[in-house]
């Protein structure tokens, strides 16, 4: 698929089909597509847990508010992380007043190049933000060393998404 068209298509998925599993090595290739993206000093400090499996699906729904656990039924998991003070750091002190803000900023991207990885494949994405990081941490045996930040359900889209409305160019850039 063509860049633009690939950006395009893209959109949060809030429907799943039911009965349509993703495969592991399907799985592998969209992280490993993931990790192309750029990272401060080269340091990849995204990681990246997997539930793809009915067990491990149901302790990421568990960590989920109802209404999450509704909008991705029939989805599988993807948790994303970083490693906390590196990106951004040298010898253990930050570099600028960002210090792990650039972990997140390196995450951003892995995330961003996940979903579009994803929907090349004709897959479907929902990035989520609420939910249970410590029940979410023991769940999947997450190391505090790292920082949780989405949980991005993956699958079949059972419905077509709508582009909403997009701020104007003259809105956000200055020239």
């Amino acid at each position: 698929m063509e860049f633009k068209e690939l950006i395009k298509e893209r959109r949060s998925v809030r429907a799943y089909q039911e009965g349509k599993s993703i495969s592991d090595d399907v799985i592998r290739e969209i992280i490993e597509d993931a990790l192309l993206a750029p990272s401060w000093k080269n340091y990849e400090t995204s990681r990246f847990y997997v539930a793809n499996t009915p067990e491990r699906i149901e302790k990421v729904r568990a960590c989920m508010p109802s209404f999450n656990q509704k909008s991705t039924a029939n989805a599988s998991y993807i948790i994303t992380t970083y490693v906390k003070d590196t990106s951004g750091f040298t010898a253990g002190n930050p570099d600028n007043e960002l210090g792990n803000k650039w972990g997140a900023y390196d995450l951003g991207l892995s995330n961003a190049y996940l979903i579009l990885a994803a929907k090349d494949r004709g897959l479907d994405t929902l990035i989520l933000g609420l939910r249970d990081s410590v029940e979410l941490r023991k769940a999947l045996d997450i190391p505090k060393t790292e920082q949780i930040a989405a949980i991005i359900a993956i699958g079949y889209g059972a419905k077509e998404p709508v582009l909403g409305a997009r701020k104007s160019i003259d809105e956000v850039a200055h020239f």
